[in-house]
């Protein structure tokens, strides 16, 4: 039997937020009937680089910890739909981050941990700070350590997280995948995920995708507000 597809699952280019599986509603009893009787398991893989990079253009500079408690309220949001019934079991949460990362400890979170080699660690300004240089709002000379950021340039991250995508597949252990990200590298784990049956859903967090992505997925939702500025990563 195929699996049955959670909000999201009609593509678009133009990112409404959220969808409608093809011919089916929410509020048809026979729908509802089935949904029970075969339920949705869903993984729900966040790649925390692009979460984290989105988050500040949605929701401004946040505290570690308020990070992290948002990431997990967002995962747990994709098992609801937009009426905010549940739709969909959690089988797990994965994190994709290099160390050191935040989400440890956290319910249900399997944290994969890529590499940062010391060659590609260092101190970059915040965009804010440059805004503000560029306008002539701040000097160079009045600059802080507050003002500047650690960037680590993660490694293994994407190998990771497409084995994982594999792995979920090929046991059976879910029937639908949910992916926090915006990253076109993902296409082929997509692909096979797709071609084993699995419901593939991406959360781009409003940020434009490619048209390569976005014709390999199932759906599109995102469950997170619009931010005010554009929408590009």
């Amino acid at each position: 039997m195929i699996p049955l597809s959670a909000p999201g699952s009609t593509p678009s280019h133009d990112h409404p937020g959220s969808a409608e599986p093809r011919g089916l509603s929410f509020s048809d009893t026979r729908f509802d009937l089935l949904r029970h009787v075969t339920p949705v398991i869903a993984a729900v893989l966040i790649d925390a680089a692009f979460f984290l990079r989105r988050s500040r253009v949605i929701f401004g500079e946040a505290p570690a910890e308020a990070a992290a408690r948002r990431l997990h309220k967002m995962a747990l949001d994709h098992l609801h739909d937009d009426q905010g019934r549940r739709i969909a079991r959690l089988y797990r949460i994965f994190v994709y981050d290099a160390p050191p990362a935040i989400w440890r400890g956290m319910r249900k979170v399997a944290l994969r941990l890529g590499e940062v080699p010391a060659s590609h660690v260092h101190w970059q300004l915040k965009p804010g700070v440059i805004k503000e240089l560029a306008k002539g709002l701040r000097k160079w000379e009045a600059l802080g350590d507050d003002d500047f950021q650690l960037n680590l340039r993660q490694k293994g991250v994407d190998m990771r997280l497409g084995l994982d995508i594999a792995s979920l597949a090929y046991k059976r252990q879910v029937n639908q995948i949910v992916l926090i990200s915006g990253d076109a590298d993902f296409v082929p784990a997509a692909k096979l995920a797709r071609r084993e049956g699995i419901d593939f859903i991406l959360d781009p967090m409003w940020a434009t995708i490619r048209p390569d992505l976005s014709e390999h997925i199932d759906g599109l939702r995102t469950v997170c507000p619009a931010p005010r500025g554009p929408t590009k990563l």
